[in-house]
């Protein structure tokens, strides 16, 4: 059989190829601490559980409208209203099988052929490869540790050209954990109305921030119009397994996003629709006490890796990771590079991270190396994780018993 050559390059996401690989390991009688995967460790709220399963039992199981339910998409809008201060109508908002299908969706509406679409280098993989997959040229922004992983002005002046169609955006951002300040949020609109660009701003992460909100690339009127804005309910609310998401944009992106839902999925679960209105409306609660956790344990990722020789580690504003400076752990163990690192604390110290490339390529004149650490688990499963670290960093060819 031939495949379409389209696919041919087509990316993954290795943070579930790691997660395979701590199944086989753990399932082989091993002891693994998991700080790989992106996923809360929280439970979902129970009232957002019975929320879903009432509808179960009340029959909310056929179809829904292509673009979701009236009511969800109402609750949506207030909740972009309370949360950006952006008014959108419920016709401007979309809902989806979570906000990864959205990031195709934007571009399959917005990418033609040949057009540069400018993303941030390191950031999620998947960006990179949708891009790819629907015939755009990718042009990586570089997100330096000296700018503390926020896009240089310059820089991104040089990347745009006549061929640029748009820019994707992410903040809070994975895996760095940075959040791009207003005034960067103002550079970058006076450049995507300078230039008609167009913007999907990702803020699955908008939620989990620790001193200040993110601010929203389509709180600012002038590019609201060319802006998608995704979220979503998996880190939130941890509903990563309800498969729910949602957008905001202007109706007719909104209208073509709706097709492209009616073309291939039809719709998204009616009963996690409702779960999704109790998310909004009556869980803030759930959400305030698990950004608290997460702020402690951020803590104590934070500290913790920056007492580890060869370590240093910025401390996160938003999100639930920390990326952690590795160059000098591998140079004093004689590793080539943080995924020999990766490597080694995986069959030596039985912890799980993910290295700088599974996030991009290398930018040019980038010579560090970098973990991203997962503080989405237990407080007591990242105090284990970080002595397992220290003993396979700080003494060579430690074996944990």
């Amino acid at each position: 059989m031939q495949l379409a050559q389209r696919v041919n390059g087509l990316g993954s996401e290795v943070a579930f190829e790691v997660l395979e690989e701590v199944g086989r390991l753990t399932a082989a009688g091993r002891d693994i601490i998991s700080l790989a995967i992106g996923e809360p460790d929280f439970t979902t709220p129970e009232k957002i559980k019975e929320a879903g399963i009432s509808a179960i039992r009340n029959d909310k199981t056929g179809y829904s409208p292509s673009a979701g339910i009236p009511e969800l998409r109402k609750e949506i809008a207030n909740y972009l209203r309370q949360t950006r201060k952006i008014d959108y109508s419920p016709a401007e908002t979309v809902v989806a099988p979570g906000a990864k299908p959205l990031i195709f969706y934007g571009l399959l509406a917005l990418v033609e052929p040949g057009m540069e679409v400018i993303y941030p280098n390191p950031g999620f993989p998947i960006y990179e490869s949708a891009i790819e997959l629907l015939g755009g040229i990718p042009r990586a922004l570089p997100l330096r540790p000296e700018y503390d992983f926020a896009f240089n002005l310059s820089e991104l002046q040089e990347l745009i050209s006549s061929r640029t169609g748009g820019i994707i955006i992410n903040s809070p951002h994975n895996p760095t954990g940075s959040i791009i300040s207003r005034n960067k949020i103002k550079q970058l609109a006076e450049l995507i109305s300078t230039h008609d660009l167009w913007a999907i701003s990702d803020e699955v992460y908008s939620e989990l921030v620790y001193e200040e909100r993110a601010p929203s690339l389509a709180e600012l009127s002038k590019v609201r119009d060319n802006t998608l804005l995704i979220d979503g309910f998996s880190k939130s609310f941890a509903m990563t397994g309800w498969r729910i998401g949602f957008a905001a944009g202007p109706q007719k992106l909104i209208d073509v996003i709706s097709k492209l839902i009616t073309n291939s999925v039809s719709c998204t679960a009616t009963f996690t629709q409702h779960a999704g209105i109790k998310a909004l409306t009556e869980s803030r609660d759930s959400l305030k006490n698990m950004v608290a956790e997460l702020k402690r344990r951020r803590e104590l990722i934070w500290q913790g890796l920056n007492e580890i020789e060869g370590i240093s580690c910025p401390k996160p504003a938003g999100a639930f990771y920390a990326f952690a400076d590795v160059t000098a752990a591998c140079r004093n163990l004689g590793f080539r590079d943080a995924a020999a690192l990766q490597q080694h604390l995986l069959e030596k110290a039985g912890v799980a991270v993910l290295h700088r490339e599974c996030f991009g390529s290398r930018n040019s004149s980038e010579e560090k190396e970098f973990l991203r650490l997962s503080y989405a688990s237990k407080y007591e499963e990242i105090q284990e994780a970080l002595r397992r670290i220290r003993q396979a960093v700080e003494v060579p060819h430690y074996q944990i018993s």
